[in-house]
C-alpha cells in the first residue's frame, strides 16, 4: 500500500524518557485480533501476512507494542483460547516462520510483540487431554486435570455446584463416569496446577516464545489457576470476580494465595534475558489492594485496569477509578494501565452512547437505546483522557476508527460460545470482533484480498465506508486523526518525566489534573460549558471549543503559560498538589 509505506516509525518522535526507564511503563499497546485484522491470502480470515502488510499503519499510529490474541492451532471452541499446541501457529494464520518474520519486522519499526498465554486450560483436543481421556480414572494423565467422581447414587451429579463463566455447569461427564472441570467451555478443560509438570510446561512455553524475540506475554485469566482441592460448593450464580463470601485468598478458584509463587517463577524466567521480558496479567479483582499484590517487584510487571474500562461516564466514578488505580499501583512501583475496550466487551462508542452507562459488561445486552453521536463524542473524550494519564495504554483494534458494536448479527452467523451456551439470551462478543474496514465503499472494505469470498464473521455493516482507514486518513476531524495526533503528542511527553499528577478543582462536573509544571488535562462531563484558564495554550481537544469554553463530553490538553491557579470567573483554583505516591483513598 503506497499510502501506508509513507507512514513509517521514523516519522514519529522518539519517546522522551530516561534511558534506564523500562519501555513498558508508558507503552502504547495495540491489541491485534488476527482473525479480524486483515486478510492477505483471500480466504476471508485475517492472517499474519495481513498484519505484516499493515505494520507501517501501526507504526504511524504510534504503537510501541502489539498484543496478539492466541494465534496457536485451535478448534476454535472459544476463538482460539482453546489451544492444541502452544509452540506453533494455526495454519489459518500462517506459519511459525511467518510469526518470526512478523516479530522481527515489527521490531525494526520500533514495535515489540506480546503474545497471549493461556495457563488455566487447554483445548479438549490437546494431546494431554486426549491422553487423559484414554487413561483410566486415577491415572497420571488425568491428574494433570481436575477429574473427579460425581455425587448422587450413581455419580450422576457433578462433583459440586460450580458454574461455568460461559453459563451452565462447570463440569462435564466422560463415558467412564468421571467428571472433569472447565471454568469456561467444555472444550477447555482446566489444568491442575498442583502438578509440577504443568509448571515446567508453561515455563518452557515462555522460553520458547521469548527465544523467538517476543518481548512479553499477556496472561489470560491469570487469577484462576489454583483451585481448592476440597472443591467446596459456591452459589451457582456466583462469578469468579464477584465473590464476597470468601476471605481474601480463600475463594475456591479465584485469587488464591498459591498463585504468587507461579508468577515469581515466571518473573525469574522473564528477567533472565538481556532485555527482560514483560509479564501482563488479566486479573479480574474488585479489590485494588489484592490486585497490587500481583504487581510486586518480583511478580508481574503490569495488569489490566478493568475498573477503568468498566467505569460509567460520570465524573465522580471516573476520578475515583483513576485515583484508586494510581494509589494502589504506586505502592508497588508499578505503572497503571488504561483500557477502554477489548475483544470481550461492547465497543466504547456504543457503550458510552447508551442511556445506561454503568458497568461495561452488564451493558452488553441488546435492545438498550444507543445514541452513537453521543457515544462517539464521549469515546473521543475518553481516548484523550486515557492518553494523558501516567502509565501504559491499550488500544483494541478498531477503537482508533471509532467503530461501534455490531448488534444485528443474525443467529446463524454468531460464533461466540457465550451466545451459544446461553441459548441466545446473551448476545456474546461477536459484535466487537467484526472485521476491520480498510478502504472502499462497500464490504469487505479492503479487509480481504478477495472481495468475493465470505468473511469468517460475515456481517460488516453497509454504512461503514466513512469509518474506513482510507476515509478517515483524509479527514483531519476523524477519530483516526485524533488518535494519531494524541499519540504523537503523548510520545513527546509534554508533561515531562515522571508519573506525578495533581488534581485541579473545576467543580463536580469536571475531571481535571495537572502533570509536570505546565500541562493540564480537563474533561467536562457537565451540560454547561466551562471557561478555560487564562493564558492557556490548547494542544489538542477531542471536540471543537466554543471560543475559549469547553463543552460537554469534551477533553482538552493545555499548556499553562500563566500561573496555573489563574482561572476565569466561575471556575475554581488549583487543588493542593500531592504526588501520586503520597495520595491514598
Amino acid at each position: 500500500m503506497e499510502t501506508e509505506a509513507k507512514e513509517t516509525a521514523g516519522e514519529l518522535p522518539e519517546r522522551e524518557q530516561p534511558a534506564e526507564r523500562p519501555w513498558w511503563r508508558e507503552a502504547v499497546v495495540y491489541q491485534v485480533y488476527v482473525r479480524s485484522f486483515a486478510d492477505a491470502n483471500g480466504d476471508g480470515t485475517g492472517d499474519l501476512a495481513g498484519v505484516r502488510a499493515h505494520l507501517p499503519y501501526l507504526a504511524a499510529l504510534g504503537a510501541d507494542a502489539l498484543w496478539f490474541n492466541p494465534w496457536y492451532p485451535s478448534p476454535l471452541a472459544d476463538a482460539g483460547y482453546d489451544i492444541v499446541d502452544y509452540r506453533s501457529i494455526d495454519p489459518t494464520f500462517g506459519t511459525l516462520q511467518e510469526a518470526e518474520q512478523l516479530i522481527a519486522e515489527a521490531r525494526a519499526l520500533g514495535i515489540r510483540t506480546i503474545v497471549d498465554i493461556v495457563p488455566n486450560h487447554v483445548s479438549s483436543q490437546h494431546p494431554w487431554f486426549e491422553e487423559a481421556l484414554a487413561g483410566p480414572p486415577g491415572s497420571a494423565a488425568r491428574q494433570r486435570f481436575w477429574f473427579r467422581s460425581g455425587r448422587g447414587v450413581a455419580g450422576e451429579l457433578p462433583p459440586n455446584e460450580w458454574q461455568s463463566i460461559f453459563g451452565g455447569p462447570a463440569w462435564t461427564r466422560v463415558p467412564d463416569g468421571e467428571w472433569y472441570l472447565h471454568l469456561f467451555a467444555p472444550e477447555q478443560p482446566d489444568l491442575n496446577w498442583e502438578r509440577a509438570e504443568v509448571w515446567r510446561e508453561h515455563e518452557d512455553i515462555l522460553r520458547f516464545w521469548f527465544g523467538r524475540g517476543v518481548a512479553g506475554v499477556r496472561i489470560d485469566s491469570a487469577a484462576l489457576l489454583f483451585k481448592d482441592p476440597e472443591l467446596p460448593d459456591e452459589l451457582p450464580d456466583e462469578l469468579p470476580h464477584e465473590s464476597p463470601g470468601a476471605a481474601a485468598g480463600e475463594h475456591p478458584f479465584t485469587d488464591r494465595d498459591e498463585l504468587h509463587e507461579v508468577y515469581r517463577r515466571w518473573r525469574a524466567v522473564a528477567d533472565s534475558y538481556a532485555e527482560p521480558r514483560v509479564l501482563v496479567g488479566e486479573v479480574w479483582l474488585a479489590d485494588a489492594g489484592r490486585l497490587a499484590r500481583y504487581l510486586r517487584p518480583d511478580e508481574l510487571h503490569t495488569a489490566f485496569n478493568f475498573d477503568f474500562l468498566a467505569c460509567p461516564w460520570e465524573p465522580g466514578p471516573m476520578r475515583a477509578s483513576i485515583e484508586s488505580a494510581l494509589a494502589s499501583h504506586a505502592r508497588v512501583d508499578a505503572p497503571a494501565t488504561w483500557v477502554l475496550s477489548n475483544h470481550d466487551v461492547t465497543r466504547s462508542v456504543t457503550r458510552y452512547g447508551r442511556a445506561e452507562t454503568g458497568f461495561a459488561f452488564e451493558a452488553k445486552r441488546e435492545g438498550i437505546p444507543t445514541d452513537l453521536l453521543r457515544g462517539k463524542r464521549r469515546a473521543r473524550a475518553a481516548a484523550l483522557l486515557a492518553m494523558a494519564l501516567p502509565g501504559s495504554m491499550y488500544i483494541y483494534q478498531g477503537e482508533e476508527l471509532g467503530l461501534p458494536e455490531v448488534e444485528d448479527i443474525p443467529p446463524d452467523k454468531r460464533q461466540d460460545p457465550m451466545w451459544l451456551r446461553s441459548g441466545g439470551l446473551d448476545p456474546g462478543r461477536d459484535g466487537c470482533r467484526v472485521c476491520l474496514p480498510w478502504s472502499g465503499t462497500k464490504p469487505p472494505y479492503g479487509f480481504s484480498s478477495n472481495p468475493d469470498v465470505p468473511l469468517w464473521l460475515d456481517h460488516q455493516p453497509d454504512d461503514w465506508a466513512p469509518l474506513s482507514v482510507e476515509a478517515q486518513s483524509a479527514d483531519p476531524g476523524s477519530m483516526l486523526s485524533l488518535y494519531r495526533a494524541g499519540l504523537r503528542t503523548r510520545r513527546t511527553a509534554p508533561w515531562g518525566a515522571g508519573d506525578q499528577l495533581c488534581w485541579l478543582d473545576y467543580g463536580d462536573e469536571v475531571v481535571a489534573f495537572r502533570r509536570g509544571d505546565d500541562f493540564a488535562c480537563l474533561v467536562n462531563f457537565g451540560s454547561q460549558p466551562i471557561d478555560l484558564p487564562a493564558g492557556a495554550q490548547v494542544l489538542l481537544s477531542s471536540a471543537d471549543l466554543v471560543g475559549d469554553r469547553l463543552s460537554q463530553d469534551t477533553t482538552v490538553w493545555l499548556v499553562q503559560t500563566a500561573d496555573p491557579g489563574s482561572v476565569r470567573p466561575g471556575t475554581a483554583s488549583d487543588a493542593t498538589q500531592l504526588p501520586v505516591n503520597e495520595r491514598g483513598r
